[in-house]
């Protein structure tokens, strides 16, 4: 792939680990970044890198301009709510076939094409936090204007911090619902199930070996054979009228499929109330 200039406007987490995703990513290699941060001190604490440049927009206010102005891809990693000041902006300084792509949660793909102008490509990402360490699994829209050599270069960018799947927009609010949040939703489980082994009499660091061992072990299996459905993976270590059969009895009498229904829809409706804000 051409070695292309970046623009990543925001200096977050989440912006932060997809600039370090693509520069250690082959796509990286001779790419110029253009890093744009809310004060100083951050970006001092930025990335040490010959291929970047870090400004402060206290430092310089026309900070945002001068990074878009050259930029191939422009990446806007501010919160939701400073999205439409930010494209109205950088939107008359923005290249004719730049590809935009936010990072921001809620911010539907008309929203963001109505503040820039008629024809710009446009990519809506879902990330989740394991893109810090090269897990993430992310999800991608694309508007129509997006060409296929663009949404190729949206998807190499977080293909660097994991998977990724590209999907129709009224899909990435369920899509956010099982990967964006679900991080959260397994540190849940995880954190339960060690108060629940803790209960049993083991002490704290016992309890966490215990506990992350098998949740480490449960999902390398799945990962090492995918050819096989957990169901079977479950049923293979559950004898008739053994003991994990009545403990898994007592799972499945709780309904956890009806609780991730409704976690599910919960979390849909919020990115609806999201959009709703931000349109």
């Amino acid at each position: 792939m051409t070695a292309l200039t970046y623009a990543f406007l925001g200096g977050g987490n989440m912006n932060g680990a997809i600039l370090r995703g693509l520069l250690d990513a082959p796509l990286g290699e001779g790419a110029r970044v253009h890093v744009t941060t809310r004060s100083a001190a951050s970006a001092a604490a930025a990335e040490s890198d010959d291929r970047v440049t870090t400004t402060a927009l206290e430092n310089e206010p026309r900070a945002n301009l001068a990074a878009v102005e050259h930029a191939d891809v422009v990446v806007l990693g501010v919160k939701p709510y400073l999205i439409g000041e930010l494209l109205d902006e950088i939107a008359s300084s923005l290249k004719p076939d730049a590809v935009v792509i936010s990072v921001a949660a809620g911010v539907r793909l008309e929203s963001l094409a109505a503040r820039l102008p008629e024809g710009a490509q446009i990519v809506r990402s879902m990330p989740n936090t394991p893109a810090s360490i090269g897990l993430g699994v992310t999800g991608l829209a694309a508007n129509a204007s997006t060409s296929e050599q663009s949404l190729a270069v949206a998807v190499a960018l977080f293909e660097s911090v994991g998977r990724v799947a590209t999907v129709d927009e009224d899909r990435i609010d369920a899509l956010a619902a099982v990967s964006g949040s679900g991080p959260a939703h397994v540190f849940l489980l995880i954190e339960q199930y060690l108060e629940a082994t803790k209960r049993l009499g083991f002490d704290e660091d016992l309890a966490r070996e215990l506990v992350v061992g098998t949740f480490e072990g449960a999902v390398g299996m799945v990962v090492r054979d995918p050819d096989t459905e957990p169901a079977e993976l479950r049923r293979r270590v559950t004898s008739p009228n053994g003991t994990t059969e009545r403990s898994v009895a007592e799972l499945q009498d709780g309904d956890l499929a009806g609780l991730f229904e409704r976690a599910f829809a919960a979390n849909q409706r919020r990115s609806a109330e999201l959009a709703a804000e931000n349109s």
